[in-house]
């Protein structure tokens, strides 16, 4: 195989790679907005495009297996010919949730919405990988085509890397779906040429089929932990994720760093031997798992999270380097290289099925990872009892896992404070109680992971005090205190938290919630009282709020309150120029939108103004300094005389901006990120 050839062959792969990375993000993009923007979206996506690599790779291993060379091609070659006749790969808007079951689980909505959109360009993109190492093997008279699998992987990692960073900013939604579809089309034309290429060469390819059906089959122990490691080391991805992004630090684009080690275990475990040594990996395997141990135990005293972060990536690098470099040592002959590629997607596909789909329903909480580190060293243990090591490392190992279940025994636990905890496709909500013995300090707080969503006074005497993001100096308390406070008002809100606006409603006022999370509603009802004491008519509406309000007929609203933006999911839809249009068909004409914009990763005020600029509003920044919450509020409005009241005729000199409005077309968290703002 020459050296043309090699190039050839290795810019396919690399392309493949690259545009099964850079689709998943886009088509995230159109899909996002219409089912709330929450990180369970992202989840759902990656189980499909999990499932749909494994269905991509065990077609190229049946094609291997049972078709002629000649067959295999011109049936991958008509594929390509079909996606490649594609126009688009935009999802129809009719995929829209209309039903509040596609709201409360909206996973298999999602599901069909990408196989019918996307199912099969990326069915063949996945395909394509493993079927060209397998024409490679033939090319190079059988020789080990392993180092291409690394070339894939290094493709990924780049699409991953360069999305949010370069494509993202610069592309508007319909320029990068018309690019990635030329994209898909110049790598049909690679792909065809390396058809071509293998095409002069079936004698080899008929002489390397009749080889592997003569040599011996494959243990099944092998087949096992062809798919066990993989496996876990899927489940260690997503459990990490999970733990870095939701529980320890909510910073946009922190996912990024767990799938890159993901990646980059790959890529330097197939690439050369050198870089996995068992002996050193062993210990830092044992000292890993001790680490866990450590931090499971310090869970009610946890180190500073720039440690934790760094402490946890490092575990997932070490275990991924293990559960990967096992892998590469029991790699087959090459003439069953799809066989074993099957196994590894069949793996990871399992992995992301019981992270994204069981999980959720055996537990009401995290414990994905602890399960993960459990199995890891189970696994790494089986694969040690396989390859002949030494007893006394099988056993520390093992028992190391075991210490570690056990040092997660409190996770499973029920601490005294809390009081409920559920969880949905959206997240983990929990309700906890503090200070019971103390009447005056006694207060319920509702959290999303470690995001505060509501707190309320217990004690009778305080229960319809304002708190947190809403008492009365907040940009939103001084909306609802100063706008028509003698009048009956109707008044929107966004997010429904616990319901605290519901506590600045009177007698006649009617207020109406949109809620995504069917799980708030139920804590909200069941754990607090703002909604019931209050003596204003309140509702609330499941589902995302843009497509609630965009099937609804105008509210009249005085007032609309905005509060979704405070975590790591930010629901970019509910921020474009087009969502404000929605807001302002729905409001009075001198009403009043209240955004509340706290957030310690991004700077939305500007984003917020530029909407503000393009549809004539006057725009004003309400900041409220109370430890711990510390809030602003942007606020919106054509009613001049509002501007002009004492109390926020100061917020209402905010400096116009120059920037351009987000719209759905063009929007982009890195621009807003802290210390990257523009």
């Amino acid at each position: 195989m020459g050296r043309p050839s090699i190039v050839l062959f290795g810019a396919t792969v690399f392309t493949s790679a690259f545009l099964l990375f850079q689709v998943q993000p886009l088509i995230g993009r159109y899909i996002l907005p219409w089912f709330g923007g929450a990180p369970g979206v992202w989840t759902a996506c990656m189980l499909f495009f999990q499932i749909t690599l494994l269905l991509g790779y065990a077609y190229a291993d049946a094609s291997i297996r049972w078709l002629r060379p000649r067959t295999q091609i011109v049936l991958h070659v008509a594929l390509l010919a079909v996606c490649a006749a594609m126009v688009s790969i935009a999802p129809s808007a009719a995929w829209k949730p209309r039903a509040t079951a596609d709201v409360a689980n909206p996973t298999w909505r999602i599901l069909a919405l990408l196989a019918i959109h996307v199912g099969l360009p990326f069915f063949t993109l996945s395909a394509t990988g493993p079927l060209l190492q397998a024409w490679i093997t033939r090319l190079s008279n059988g020789a080990a085509p392993y180092r291409f699998y690394a070339l894939s992987n290094t493709g990924s990692l780049l699409a991953l890397l360069s999305y949010p960073v370069v494509i993202e900013p610069l592309l508007d939604r319909s320029a990068q779906a018309g690019a990635w579809t030329w994209g898909l089309r110049g790598f049909a034309l690679l792909c065809t040429a390396c058809a071509v290429l293998t095409w002069r060469h079936t004698r080899a390819a008929i002489r390397l089929a009749r080889l592997a059906r003569t040599s011996p089959p494959t243990p099944l122990t092998r087949w096992a932990l062809w798919f066990a490691l993989p496996a876990v080391a899927s489940t260690l991805l997503l459990a990490v994720t999970g733990k870095i992004c939701q529980d320890i630090a909510v910073v946009p684009f922190l996912w990024v760093l767990p799938l890159s080690i993901y990646l980059l275990s790959f890529i330097l475990t197939f690439d050369s031997d050198r870089w996995y040594s068992r002996g050193l990996f062993s210990v830092l395997l044992v000292m890993a798992l001790c680490a866990a141990t450590w931090l499971q135990l310090a869970a009610d005293s946890p180190p500073g999270i720039l440690f934790q972060i760094a402490l946890y990536s490092l575990l997932l690098l070490i275990c991924c380097m293990v559960l990967h470099g096992e892998l590469v040592m029991l790699r087959p002959d090459p003439s069953r290289l799809t066989g074993f590629y099957l196994m590894i997607a069949a793996g990871g596909a399992a992995g992301g099925l019981f992270v994204g789909l069981l999980a959720p329903i055996l537990f009401t909480d995290n414990h994905e990872l602890v399960m993960g580190l459990l199995a890891c060293a189970l696994v790494i243990a089986g694969a040690a009892f396989a390859s002949g090591r030494p007893l006394l490392q099988l056993t520390t190992i093992i028992a190391l896992g075991l210490a570690l279940t056990l040092a997660a025994e409190p996770l499973f636990g029920r601490s005294n404070d809390l009081l409920w905890r559920g969880r949905s496709f959206y997240g983990t909500l929990s309700v906890w109680e503090h200070d019971r013995q103390n009447p005056a300090e006694h207060r319920r707080v509702l959290r999303h992971g470690e995001i505060t969503h509501g707190t309320q006074w217990m004690h009778p005497s305080r229960r319809a005090q304002p708190t947190t993001y809403y008492q009365s100096n907040t940009g939103i308390g001084l909306v609802l205190s100063l706008f028509r406070a003698d009048s009956p008002r109707h008044i929107g809100g966004v997010g429904l938290g616990i319901g605290t606006i519901a506590i600045y409603g009177k007698p006649g006022d009617r207020i109406r919630f949109y809620e995504i999370n069917p799980l708030v509603e139920r804590a909200a009802r069941d754990y607090f009282t703002c909604i019931a004491d209050s003596p204003a008519q309140v509702s609330v509406v499941l589902g995302d709020a843009r497509v609630s309000l965009e099937l609804e007929p105008p509210q009249q609203f005085d007032i609309l309150a905005l509060d979704a933006f405070s975590g790591d999911a930010v629901p970019i839809h509910l921020l474009t120029r087009e969502a404000f249009e929605i807001y302002l068909r729905h409001l009075v004409p001198d009403g009043v939108i209240a955004v509340h914009i706290s957030n310690r990763h991004l700077d939305l005020m500007p984003v917020v103004a530029a909407a503000g600029r393009d549809l004539g509003l006057r725009v004003g920044l309400v900041l409220f300094a109370d430890k711990p919450f510390e809030s602003e509020w942007a606020l919106l409005t054509r009613n001049e005389r509002f501007t002009q009241l004492d109390e926020l005729r100061d917020a209402f000199r905010y400096p116009p901006v120059s920037r351009p409005a987000w719209t759905d077309e063009s929007a982009s968290l890195w621009s807003v990120l802290a210390g990257n703002r523009q």
